[in-house]
């Protein structure tokens, strides 16, 4: 059973960050973040929450990392208060690659139509 309770879990933090995001951290570099998935372990201790940004540019990505690290703080209490969990996960930001590799497919498959 606990299989389907993390994944319940997994998908309430999803949800509950992404309204994070949108109402409660001002900062200008998490603006263009959109949480994509999010990974807890079993015991519900840790959760790795992926994320994508629709800028390209390296230097957006990396101010969005920081973005999100300086306010894991104020997401984790936010999350602690919506949550009925015994103890809130601590939380770890990872850039979702797979946007990217979904495109390069897209492209990939334009230029064989094409020729």
């Amino acid at each position: 059973m606990a299989n389907y309770r993390d994944r319940r879990v997994a998908q309430e933090i999803q949800k509950e960050v992404n309204q994070i995001l949108r109402k409660r951290v001002r900062d200008p570099r998490v603006q263009e973040v959109t949480i994509t998935d999010v990974r807890v372990t079993g015991d519900l201790q840790q959760a790795t929450i992926y994320y994508s940004i629709l800028s390209d540019l390296a230097s957006e990505k990396q101010k969005a990392q920081q973005g999100l690290e300086k306010a894991t703080g104020l997401i984790r209490r936010e999350l602690g208060q919506v949550l009925t969990l015994y103890k809130t996960p601590e939380l770890t930001f990872e850039l979702d690659e797979s946007v990217e590799y979904g495109n390069k497919i897209d492209e990939m498959l334009r230029n064989l139509h094409k020729d």
